[in-house]
Order: structure tokens, then sequence, then C-alpha cells
């Protein structure tokens, strides 16, 4: 039967219309904290001044302003939808869409379930600082079934306590290898307000398994990694050993010169990474953005304005561009390199990381311009480009763990829960409301039957989560339907080559769809903290149609399209996308 408020939380949800209500319910817990001590074993104090009830009560106020403000938001070809909403055993702060469907969500294992607290071990040193990582099925649904533990490999990190335990691998980068396993690199050697581990690991998806390779030759915490045209990942940036404010400017390409690059299936453990001789990046702030564009060149654009870059990686050179127009220091914010037709990304749109800046800024052909305006400034947002061609934001808040109320105080101010959607024109519009608000740590990832998957920020995720001492529930994950799938009957894509497809070759799809005007490969996301270096999107030529098969051809070369899996939709006249197949781009086929 379902638990039963106690009278003082019952009288306090009858009140619940505003957040100052809930503040003061929340101050009246401590009792209540007092009557249900930790678990036995627990490394953790639970619910310190935050029980159940509360967590109950904050859950039911969201779902309630979600409905209200999502009741003006019927027209669904206009603006989509937010379906489901399930728990996750992770909080999903990394996540990566694999080749195989399936999607990789990784963090650490919380040091205390009150979310007016830092829930992360940073600052722990010991077995403590520890991490954790899952596989989502979404062929299998939205229950726990669906998800499977893949721990991250265990380590003793050399700090002296000799207490081994699975990586901590959260506040890494990573990007996609060419044989579709990720590599990360980095995480939390723990302590000095942020200390950088030296590890890469590379998670197969084949066979779902991390392998462990050499590590770095420094530690990185918060740093960014990009695959090059030659399939080869630039790793930049990050806090060393050492802690916050010990940005490495060391450029690391992984695997080093002298190893091959991986396009099959199998891979081995132990590869190196080698250090740049040429240039370095000297970031004075972490998780910059990284983009390989259409001229194979890394353009690095950097949270301070005057810190914007581009490296050759055929000479290791690195050249100075303008400075950023807004003049300032950006928090966490999202950047997406911009569709460009057949030709791959030549331009780069920089959103958010101000909450009072709602401009967006375009870099294209060398030079800055203002471009179309957001609603409002926010800071932790993610943006996507979908199938159709647009881009829609999703996520975001005030500041980090700020989302209009002050540091470490979940309240939110609602606009920010809110998905923002640009058109082919560049005319930004509102749309619907997600269930939680997500800020710092905050994810979305485009799934290949055109859904999209949200997840992250474990402050809310443990200031809502009812049922906090169930250990199998971290986490929350929320669909949203685009727009598109409400303009009519999907394309139907019913097969795709078996075998890898070469550039500037044809091959052949098969579909019984009439109407279908277009064919577009998109690169799938792996992320975190609002930085994704892999989305891509690329028109491929209908060369020929025939009787239930069409004839492609691929783009010109990796320097379009870096070797990898990618996405392939069918989209008919309305932008309607079909679902996705995959089609893997490998030089030497």
């Amino acid at each position: 039967m379902p638990r039963r408020l106690p009278a003082a939380f019952a009288r306090a949800a009858l009140a619940l219309t505003t957040t100052a209500t809930l503040s003061a319910a929340v101050a009246a817990a401590p009792a209540h904290a007092a009557a249900h001590p930790a678990h036995p074993g627990s490394p953790m104090v639970r619910d310190a001044g935050y029980p159940d009830p509360i967590r109950a009560l904050r859950l039911k106020t969201l779902t309630d302003s979600q409905a209200s403000l999502n009741a003006q938001f019927t027209d669904l070809a206009k603006y989509g939808r937010f379906t489901d909403y399930f728990s996750s055993p992770d909080f999903g702060d990394h996540i990566a869409l694999l080749p195989t469907g399936k999607v990789l969500i990784f963090s650490f294992e919380r040091v205390t379930d009150n979310p007016q607290q830092e829930p992360a071990p940073t600052q722990t040193i010991g077995k403590e600082n520890a991490g954790r990582a899952y596989l989502w099925d979404p062929s299998l649904g939205t229950g726990l079934n669906a998800f499977k533990a893949v721990p991250p490999p265990i380590v003793d990190l050399p700090d002296g306590l000799n207490q081994p335990r699975p990586a901590p691998l959260f506040c890494a980068g990573h990007a996609y290898l060419p044989n579709g396993m990720v590599a990360v690199f980095g995480g939390n050697f723990g302590g000095n307000n942020g200390a950088g581990a030296k590890f890469v690991m590379v998670f197969d998806p084949w066979h779902e398994k991390w392998l462990s390779q050499k590590d770095m030759a420094v530690g990185r915490w918060y740093p960014s990694a990009v695959e090059t045209a030659e399939g080869r990942e630039l790793v930049m940036s990050g806090q060393t050993e050492l802690g916050w404010g010990t940005a490495t400017p060391l450029i690391e390409q992984f695997p080093a010169s002298g190893s091959p690059v991986p396009l099959g299936e199998d891979y081995t453990e132990g590869n190196p990474s080698e250090v740049w001789k040429g240039s370095q990046a000297p970031f004075r702030m972490d998780y910059p953005h990284l983009f390989s564009l259409n001229d194979g060149k890394v353009y690095a654009f950097g949270r301070d304005a005057d810190q914007q870059y581009a490296f050759d990686p055929k000479t290791q050179a690195r050249t100075q561009l303008p400075n950023r127009p807004d003049g300032g220091m950006r928090e966490y914010g999202s950047a997406v390199a911009l569709p460009n037709g057949t030709k791959g990304p030549d331009s780069v749109l920089i959103l958010g990381g101000d909450k009072d800046d709602p401009n967006t800024y375009l870099f294209s052909g060398g030079r800055w311009t203002k471009s179309t305006p957001r609603a409002f400034g926010r800071n932790m947002d993610d943006t996507l480009i979908l199938p159709d061609g647009t881009l829609i934001t999703l996520n975001g808040s005030y500041g980090i763990r700020n989302y209009g109320f002050g540091d470490l105080n979940p309240n939110s101010i609602l606009k920010y829960r809110q998905v923002e959607m640009r058109d082919a024109a560049g005319k930004w519009t509102l749309g619907p409301a997600e269930r939680l608000p997500r800020g710092y740590h905050s994810n979305a990832v485009l799934l290949p039957d055109g859904r999209i998957m949200v997840t992250g920020d474990e402050l809310q995720e443990l200031a809502n989560n009812p049922d906090i001492n169930n250990r199998a529930v971290n986490g929350t994950i929320e669909i949203y339907e685009p727009a598109y799938l409400f303009k009519g009957p999907r394309p139907e894509l019913t097969s795709v080559p078996a075998h890898p497809v070469g550039y500037n070759q044809y091959f052949s799809v098969g579909t019984p769809s009439t109407g279908i005007t277009k064919a577009v490969l998109v690169a799938p996301i792996t992320s975190t903290h609002s930085v994704d270096t892999s989305q891509r999107y690329l028109e491929v030529p209908i060369v020929n149609t025939a009787r239930n098969q069409l004839l492609l051809k691929s783009p010109e070369s990796a320097q379009a399209a870096p070797p990898g899996y990618y996405m392939l939709f069918l989209l008919d006249a309305k932008g309607v996308p079909s679902i996705a197949k995959w089609v893997h781009l490998d030089p030497e086929a």
C-alpha cells in the first residue's frame, strides 16, 4: 500500500504552491531524519535533513508544474512532447550512444544522499572515490532490467592508500574511435578541489567490456577529446594531479603515431598515447569545445573569449583565432558544428554559458558574428542536431549547482526546464518543459528511433528521488519526442550495407517508401558538461532511385566525416525521418 506521509508533511503537501513553502518544509525535516538512521555499512549519512517525504513532495510539485506549463503546447507537430520518465541505476553524468543501439552511462558512487551537499567524491581520497557504469538497452524498455552494470576496471590510484576500486572516470573527456568504441581520458584523482587522473580507458560495445590503456603523461580532470580525420584522438586541457588551477597545456594523441588506428571490432589493451612535440593548448579554463571541421583542422573554442585556436594535426601547428565577441569568460554551455550539406561542417555555433546573455555566436570563415538569440541565457545546456537539420536545446540552469535560488538549492526557475528549437531559418522557439530541472552534469542524446534521451544532474535526481534508500535507483531518464514524429507516417529504411563503406563510394540501401527527398548521416553523441565533440550532420547524395532501393554516395573524405559509425536517416518532404540504421565509414573499405 502507498506510504503515508507524516501529518506535518501532509499539511505541507496541501500548502505547497511556492518554492518558499517547500523550503520551509525542508527546514522542518531534521526530526524525521533522526528517526531514520543510516543503513548498516553505508559510507554516507542518509536523509541528513532531507527525508523521503520531501523528495516525493518535490517530485509531485515538478510533475504538476510540468503538466500545467505543457498544456499550452498541444500542437505536437510544432512542439513535440515529453513522454516517459523512469528510474536509472546511474546519474548519467557521462553518456555515449553506441553503434549497438545501447547507451553507455557512467558517473560515480555518491558520498551523500543530501542534495544540499556536494554528492560527488571529488574531494575524497580512498576507496569511496569510485566510478560506475551501466548500459541501457532501449529495446528492453524502461524498467531496471533494461540496464546492465559494466563497471570500470579496478585501479589502485597512487594515493598511498592501497585501496583498489572501480576507476573514478567521472569528469573525464571522451570521444569515439573509428571502430565504434568510446575512448575515455582522465578522471578524478581525488582532493585538491579537482585533481586529474591519468587514465585512458576504452569501452568496447561489441563485447561490452572496458579495455585499460597506458596512462597519459599527465593527469586530466575536465579535459576534452576529439577524433581527427585520421581517426586518432586529440586530448586537451584538464586539471592535473595537483588540482584546481593547474590546467595542463599539453596535447596528447591516442593512439600514439606508432600504433595503428583502431578500425576493427577487436582491440587490445595497453596502447600508448603520446604528447605532441609541436604546439600546446594553453587553456586557462577546462572543457574547451573541440571540433574537427572539413579542412582537417581541429578548432578549439575555450571558455575565455581570447582563447580560440585552430590546430593542424598534420603539422602540430597552432593558429590564434579572433576573440569571441562577448569578451568574457563563459561557464559551461553548448556548441554545435552546423550542418553544411554534403561537405561536412565548416562553422560552429556557440550557445549558453552565460545566464545574462541570450545571444548565440557563429564562427565561420575565420570570423565571428552574432547569430539569432535564444529567449534567455542559460548555463549547462545541451544542444543537438536533429535528423531534419534543425537544432534543439534541452536542459540548463542559472549557474553551477544553482537553479536560480542559490548554490546547492534544488528549487528551480521553471523556464530552464523548457526546450528551445531552432528552425532552418535560424529562429528559436520555446517548447514544453521536462520533468526535472537538469543543469550541471545534464545530458541529452539523439536515439536511432529519432527520440531524445535526457538524463543527468545528480543534485536534482537526489532531491526528487522518493526511493532514495533503494541503492539500485540513483538517477532518472526522460524521453522527448520531437515534432517531426507527429507530421505523418515515417519512411522505412529496411537495409544498409553489412560491411564498412569507403569514402566517395556508391552504396545501396533498401526502402519500400516512396517520396524520399533526403538521406543524412548523423554522428552519435558522447557528451558531458555540455561538451560534445562528436556531433556531425551530412547530407548523402541520392544518386538513383529504383524499386525498393536507393543508390547513395558516401562522403568525399574523412575530413568531411571522420571514420566511424553514423546513423543513416531517410527523410520525406515533411522532414519526417525513418528509424536509423548504422553505416560504418572506413578509409580502408
